[in-house]
């Protein structure tokens, strides 16, 4: 069997793997609530890290650029699963910071989910969970990358959404015609089951979507989620 590479994202328990870091949408996700052990990461002869996660029923190997990145990845997975922040001397104060940055964040949601499911009883159209549904706009890009899209095809939108540069925010980017092109980046901040948007005056918004429709709707639709045309 051969490995294949993807750009990857953990959201809540899913892995959503990417063809590309620029497809707008995942081509495969993996549940991986139901996790019940994760093997050493080992590095192989080509440098590379493996490790391999258990689940119900079969098992699922993985492979990180390095011993450092798999062992983050297993952190940040053991995290999610087991709720706990995996005791591990290799992992650096920053990592295990932001591990239990994550733990918080994924009991919070998991509080936010388990509530919705009980009050949903009594809607006709329950929401959808927002660990699946992300705006057309999201892209897993850089912000160079970001800007760089905008740039070139201006005919598909001026708004772009993306991760944050420390990977557990997000950002928006946008290209406005004004005297001269005008591209600017903008910070939003998870919050538990919220989104603020760093402004001069902070917005809170309940999800991601929302966050984009707030820029759409202050600019008048000047500003416009940008969909890559395949």
């Amino acid at each position: 069997q051969e490995f294949r590479v993807y750009w990857t994202e953990l959201r809540g328990t899913v892995l959503f793997f990417y063809d590309d870091k620029k497809a707008p949408t995942y081509s495969q996700k993996l549940d991986i609530s139901a996790l019940t052990s994760a093997t050493d990461v080992y590095p192989d002869e080509n440098g590379s890290a493996r490790f391999a996660l258990t689940l119900s029923n079969w098992e699922l190997e993985l492979k990180a650029n390095d011993c450092e990145y798999g062992k983050e990845w297993k952190g940040f997975i053991l995290t999610v699963t087991k709720l706990s922040v995996p005791l591990d001397e290799s992992l650096q104060p920053g990592q295990l910071t932001r591990m239990h940055e994550v733990l918080e964040k994924e009991k919070k949601r998991r509080i936010a989910v388990n509530s919705g499911s009980s009050t949903s009883l009594n809607r006709k159209s329950p929401p959808s969970s927002t660990l699946t549904t992300m705006p057309v706009c999201f892209y897993a890009v850089s912000r160079q990358e970001a800007m760089e899209m905008l740039k070139k095809n201006p005919s598909c939108g001026n708004l772009i959404l993306r991760p944050g540069s420390d990977s557990k925010n997000y950002a928006i980017t946008i290209r406005q015609e004004l005297d001269a092109p005008c591209l600017k980046n903008y910070k939003v901040m998870s919050r538990g089951t919220s989104y603020i948007i760093e402004l001069e005056r902070q917005v809170t918004l309940p999800s991601l979507q929302d966050v984009v429709n707030y820029f759409v709707t202050q600019t008048q639709g000047k500003l416009k989620p940008f969909v890559l045309q395949t």
